[in-house]
């Protein structure tokens, strides 16, 4: 294709019947879908117990990365704006219960059911795209991310595969991830490479207490990079942990704290200033009881 799909016309129009089989047929775009999944599955980070997990899998299309799920033994639920998508992963009988939705309505599950969340080439695709004279992307990755926050379990993450146009759409869809609850950044799979390089933003849903440290991309050798290595320059730079419960600045106390003569001082210079102050008692800066 000469362009993005994005470009050329809605999900629900550009891919119809014609285009979903011919998409699904590509013996090089599943084998695509299956590294990035496979990717997306590891930037999970999902306890290694043996245990199935329900996951979402966002703009699943015809089930080619919910197909990883499967093997990896979790089972999932995929949502997809396209309805001739769906049809052929019907015709495939992936393992998958499928949904018709627009991710942009928002996500309409239970809270805290969802045990993690991936999705491959879509949020940024179909959100930051205007489609129709009603579709503002803002309010759109508003509703998207405050309902995947809502349901997700507490500490579950959520790996999203995007193809940012440029930085200021990349800092567009963190911004609202962050404004939702997240914690979380970027990962860049092979930096230096135009043709590989790879972008994930990785989200963590919870508590600050839970550990939201950004995992390393990998380099050309498929060893994992260090941010020094990842970030050549201004536009591959990785955005760092945000946290939205930041302690507020503590104001600085002497060991014998706050004594009445401080209390006198900073009374006399509001007197100063013409502000009406209460007069100086025996109880000026006097402790309280506990019982108070």
């Amino acid at each position: 294709m000469s362009s993005r799909p994005e470009l050329q016309a809605p999900p629900e129009i550009f891919y119809n019947d014609a285009e979903a089989r011919k998409y699904t047929s590509s013996s090089r775009i599943t084998e695509i879908q299956a590294k990035l999944s496979e990717r997306a599955l590891e930037l999970l980070a999902l306890p290694n117990d043996d245990m199935p997990r329900l996951l979402l899998d966002i703009g699943c299309g015809s089930g080619l990365s919910g197909e990883t799920l499967s093997e990896n033994g979790h089972h999932w639920i995929g949502l997809d704006i396209s309805q001739s998508m769906l049809n052929v992963a019907l015709e495939r009988e992936v393992e998958g219960d499928l949904l018709l939705s627009d991710m942009g309505q928002g996500l309409g599950f239970r809270d805290g059911v969802i045990d993690g969340a991936i999705s491959i080439s879509a949020v940024q695709q179909w959100l930051c795209n205007a489609d129709k004279s009603c579709h503002n992307p803002r309010l759109r990755l508003k509703a998207f991310f405050g309902s995947l926050y809502r349901c997700l379990a507490r500490g579950a993450r959520a790996v999203l595969q995007v193809y940012p146009e440029n930085i200021a759409q990349r800092e567009l869809i963190l911004g609202f991830a962050m404004r939702a609850g997240f914690a979380g950044g970027v990962v860049v799979d092979f930096p230096h490479s135009s043709k590989s390089r790879k972008e994930y933003l990785v989200l963590t849903c919870g508590p600050p207490s839970i550990s939201t440290a950004v995992p390393n991309g990998k380099g050309e050798d498929e060893e994992s990079c260090s941010d020094d290595e990842s970030s050549g320059d201004e536009e591959n730079q990785t955005v760092s942990i945000s946290d939205r419960h930041r302690p507020r600045k503590k104001q600085k106390i002497g060991k014998k704290g706050r004594g009445r003569e401080w209390v006198l001082k900073k009374k006399e210079q509001m007197r100063r200033k013409g502000n009406v102050v209460p007069p100086d008692t025996k109880y000026t800066a006097r402790k309280r009881k506990d019982r108070f």
